[in-house]
């Protein structure tokens, strides 16, 4: 994840403080000095680093701080607010058009995601019950609009496009053609270009003023740091940007740019992509990601993710099997789905409190894939009753999921284990630990958990 480097640093910096009781000046100077060097290695810019280590210090340096029985659990609370208020306080929605259909513009540089992460936004606003329609306006780039019709054609969301013609006209074309047909959200998928250059600052205003847009979106590239935060500046002067979509925060980027973005910009950060999944996108909120930054966790979100991901009913059916001593490998294989689907164990561990920059906990995904493989191998009978599975079924499910009759049998011994487990679950007054476990999968003893 993005900031994994900076979040390193910064505990860092933390623990040498809550190391010395009481603390100086000195004391919170030097710490100062180390989170300012953090900032500056995370490529955030340093015009931002200068003001936000000099409010943060002016803060800490006070008495109240230094005089209070816990003054580095002090600083970190005001480092964390200061960090909040840096990344814009709380959580921006986009400007909704009363009168007719909302039209998003969204602008960026080439290879920044423009064009799947203004999709992935569409196909947000589809699942909150809208009704977008998606516009090519990129008629430049080799392939530009057939790769917005296959985002659209993915999430079932309509794509207008007028082939090679006038970008300007595309564009007014389809915000009539969107309040013709019923649609209430309108996602203009603009060209962009390597560098900045006149010519496109030239045409993205004609279509500025050709269709007034409710909103200007920059879609930034969270991986190219400061030059992200040059293209933000730039962009803003031309057009007058109304918001910001960072691209690209599950990676390992150093991450400067969500923290010099609104700084720069003054204009707010509305939302982030997280995946490569067309559905791999969040609002951004700047007080979680400060947690998150500061190796606090982000519990919040990773609620979000699990209630997603929970089928209720599934759920129900779930502890009652577990509640019977029924539960198969069926059901196992149906639990890991429903985790994978809240995003990868690693970055699911990162979002818990204290856990974020404990690089010494692995998660052996390569492992939950061939548990995977071995079960999908198996037949409906087989899953339901492993106790069927002798040496020549076992041969034909290694074979089948390509690994050694070695890695079968140590699956087969772990959930016997686990059934023994469970069994201690299945009396009187074990609700509570049963709901608990169908709900997010007590699955200690599997190879991968």
């Amino acid at each position: 994840m993005a900031f994994e480097g900076l979040t390193e640093k910064i505990s860092a910096a933390f623990k040498k403080l809550r190391g010395k009781g009481r603390l100086k000046e000195a004391d919170v100077k030097e710490a100062m000095r180390e989170i300012r060097m953090a900032l500056l290695e995370a490529d955030v810019s340093y015009k931002v680093v200068k003001d936000f280590t000099k409010s943060v210090t002016e803060r800490c340096v006070g008495s109240d701080v230094l005089e209070a029985l816990s003054p580095a659990q002090m600083i970190v609370k005001i480092v964390n607010e200061e960090l909040t208020a840096l990344m814009g306080s709380e959580i921006k929605h986009i400007t909704m058009n009363p009168n007719g259909p909302t039209v998003v513009m969204l602008v960026g540089l080439q290879g920044a995601g423009k064009t799947t992460n203004g999709s992935k936004l569409a196909g947000l606003m589809k699942r909150q019950g809208r009704n977008p329609l998606l516009v090519a306006c990129d008629i430049y780039r080799p392939a530009a609009i057939q790769q917005l019709k296959v985002c659209g054609e993915k999430l079932g969301i309509p794509v207008f496009e007028k082939g090679q013609a006038d970008p300007v006209q595309t564009a007014k074309e389809a915000v009539l053609y969107a309040k013709q047909h019923g649609h209430d959200m309108v996602f203009l998928d603009t060209a962009g270009r390597l560098h900045i250059d006149e010519t496109l600052m030239e045409e993205l205003k004609r279509i500025k003023g050709a269709v007034d847009p409710d909103e200007i979106m920059l879609v930034v590239d969270a991986m190219t740091g400061q030059d992200a935060v040059n293209a933000a500046q730039s962009f803003n002067e031309w057009l007058d940007i109304d918001a910001v979509m960072l691209s690209k925060l599950d990676g390992d980027a150093r991450g400067g740019a969500a923290l010099s973005v609104r700084a720069v910009t003054g204009k707010p950060i509305k939302f982030s992509g997280v995946g490569e999944k067309l559905e791999d996108i969040e609002p951004f909120h700047p007080d979680r990601m400060a947690s998150r930054i500061l190796g606090m966790g982000d519990v919040l979100s990773l609620i979000e993710k699990a209630e997603k991901a929970f089928d209720e009913k599934k759920a129900a059916q779930m502890e009652e099997r577990l509640r019977s001593n029924k539960f198969t490998l069926q059901d196992f294989y149906d639990q890991m789905v429903q985790m994978k689907s809240m995003g990868s164990m690693q970055d699911l561990l990162a979002q818990m409190p204290g856990m974020g920059n404990m690089k010494n906990i692995q998660i052996d995904e390569k492992a939950m894939a061939h548990t995977e493989a071995i079960i999908l191998s198996m037949t409906p009978k087989e899953r339901e009753n492993p106790s069927i599975i002798g040496a020549s079924r076992k041969k034909r499910i290694a074979a089948g999921a390509g690994l050694r009759v070695e890695d079968v049998n140590r699956l087969l011994k772990s959930f016997e284990q686990m059934r023994s487990m469970i069994k201690q679950f299945s009396g009187p007054g074990a609700g509570k630990k049963m709901k608990r476990m169908s709900r997010f999968g007590g699955f200690g003893g599997f190879p991968g958990f």
